[in-house]
């Protein structure tokens, strides 16, 4: 499947958008007016603009350094893009978020901060230390039509947990967690140490385990025995972290577009990359339900805060011994938890974190507290019961809505990734020699054809061609990763037929020969690439 089924379920695309304008005009008329009358976002996240609403599926991607983040990146989106180098030592010191657009560049991190169109408004707050590290790198590239990725600083280990970043590292990480679609948390299958700032990073992403995926990665640099024991060690160590009884799902793979290395385990590389491949796909079509799930626990956790601050300012004097009264009850926090629990029945797990708060009420002034306003909580009552309940039918799956996502997320030939365009590198652009005289109507794999059909003629082809069983079973001995040897076959069965002829095979040798040298694969296929017997016939004028 591929972009047509964005044009072709219009009508479920217009339902999203329904659903998304709703939930905008929910949170501005509903829950808006209680966080400023509450003061909610000086104890919490800050309030919700437009473009937290109409922004694209966003992944955040984090790990230690020399994890393979940036190079996960590039394999989804199978370009490189500004600013990103990648190497065995510290290389990413900032936060890139590639999104589309039209005109490629880079934007710095405080023109971010007053872009409306742009979701970053709202982090202005961690200073300039932090926009100095943050940038947005906009990019012409189709994967980026339906995602966005955010890049992190790779996190440091116990050797260097004394070098200060400048900023609130845990904080930054997260005001994303909160916004982005899917949090991939990147662990490299040679080292599992876990640091004091990789601890401190878990602990932002706390509450938001629904959005995190965990991947084991470079895990074809290591046998079968030693995946299995870093795998138990990794599992044991996350659950000293995520005190949580559910598991987490941890994918095992190795995310990028060069050869992997031959193991005993190649087979669940490759299925468990189509899971987590399928999981990303799958985000576009889920946005909306994604939104409103996080609209509902912004509620939930607005409603907790107000009946706190009322109780607060219900038990502070009116003139003497105020100072006093405020450490006391800043101390009896957790038990005025219980009472708010009892007494207007909240759950439990509405409540934000206990210390936490006691921390941010020690610089408030208790005296401007406002109590409970019986109107505004009725409205958010109307909000959590009704409200949200009339859009749901519209999120309800339909037979149309089971197939995977639109965009270049997708494809049939091995299960993978099919990249219907991709933007790359001009220097090393795959090509013929730089030789300016040679022409250009010459077929450029001619020369190396010979030696293409010898491998042709072993595989014993039928009537001239070969099935794409065959021509599978061949190519998956490059032991490139599925989704580059797709674009491969895409390129390869010019005429769609889904055989290769002689001249077919040695094309799709061809490319992979380049890609093993380090090109990227052309978006589309030259002309000097065009097998001969594909190329139209030019018809001549007659008089």
């Amino acid at each position: 499947m591929s972009l047509r089924w964005f044009r072709n379920n219009t009508n479920t695309l217009q339902d999203v958008s329904v659903v998304t304008e709703e939930l905008k005009n929910l949170y501005y008329k509903r829950l808006l007016p209680i966080e400023k009358h509450y003061s909610f976002h000086h104890f919490h996240s800050p309030s919700y603009e437009d473009a937290d609403f109409d922004n694209k599926p966003m992944v955040l991607v984090i790990g230690q350094y020399s994890t393979g983040k940036t190079t996960f990146i590039r394999y989804l989106i199978e370009q490189d893009f500004p600013g990103s180098r990648v190497g065995p030592e510290p290389t990413t010191d900032c936060f890139s978020a590639l999104m589309y657009g039209d005109v490629e560049g880079i934007i710095p991190g405080n023109a971010l901060t007053v872009d409306p169109k742009k979701p970053f408004r709202n982090l202005d707050p961690f200073g300039n230390t932090f926009l100095n590290r943050f940038q947005c790198v906009q990019m012409s590239n189709q994967v980026l039509e339906s995602i966005s990725m955010i890049d992190t600083p790779g996190i440091l280990t116990a050797a260097r947990k004394k070098l200060s970043r400048g900023y609130d590292f845990p904080a930054v990480l997260r005001w994303f967690a909160e916004r982005v679609d899917r949090i991939i948390l990147l662990f490299d299958a040679h080292k599992l140490e876990f640091s004091d700032e990789l601890t401190r990073a878990f602990g932002a992403l706390c509450g938001y385990e629904d959005k995190l995926r965990v991947v084991l990665n470079k895990a074809d640099r290591v046998d079968s025995q030693q995946l299995m024991r870093v795998y138990g060690a990794l599992m044991w160590s996350l659950g000293k972290v995520f005190r949580t009884p559910e598991i987490l799902r941890v994918y095992i793979g190795s995310f990028w577009s060069e050869p992997r290395q031959a193991c005993d385990h190649y087979q669940l590389i490759e299925l468990e990359e189509e899971d987590l491949l399928n999981d990303i796909r799958n985000l576009p079509r889920n946005a909306a339900v994604r939104k409103l799930n996080d609209l509902v626990k912004r509620a939930r956790l607005v409603r907790a805060h107000a009946h706190i601050i009322s109780y607060l300012k219900q038990e502070m004097p009116t003139i003497f011994c105020k100072a006093s009264k405020k450490h006391n009850l800043i101390y009896q926090l957790p038990v005025i938890f219980t009472k708010i629990q009892q007494q207007h029945r909240v759950p439990a797990g509405d409540f934000p974190d206990c210390t936490k708060m006691q921390e941010r009420l020690l610089g408030q002034d208790f005296s401007k507290f406002k109590a409970l306003k019986p109107s505004l909580m009725a409205s958010l009552d109307k909000l959590l019961s009704s409200d949200i309940a009339k859009l749901m039918p519209l999120l309800q799956p339909q037979e149309q809505r089971k197939k995977s996502v639109p965009a270049v997320l997708d494809g049939e030939f091995l299960g993978t990734f099919r990249r219907e365009h991709y933007k790359r590198d001009p220097f090393k652009e795959f090509r013929q020699d730089d030789d300016s005289n040679e022409d250009l109507n010459e077929w450029s794999v001619e020369k190396y054809k010979p030696k293409y059909d010898e491998i042709f003629y072993n595989l014993r082809p039928n009537e001239g061609k070969l099935s794409g069983t065959k021509v599978r079973k061949w190519m998956m001995t490059t032991l490139l990763p599925n989704s580059v040897l797709a674009q491969v076959w895409r390129l390869s069965d010019v005429d769609g037929d889904g055989m290769l002829d002689n001249e077919e095979f040695a094309l799709a040798v061809h490319l992979i020969e380049g890609k093993l040298e380090g090109h990227w694969l052309p978006r589309e296929l030259p002309s000097h690439l065009v097998p001969p017997s594909k190329r139209p016939v030019a018809s001549s004028d007659e008089d």
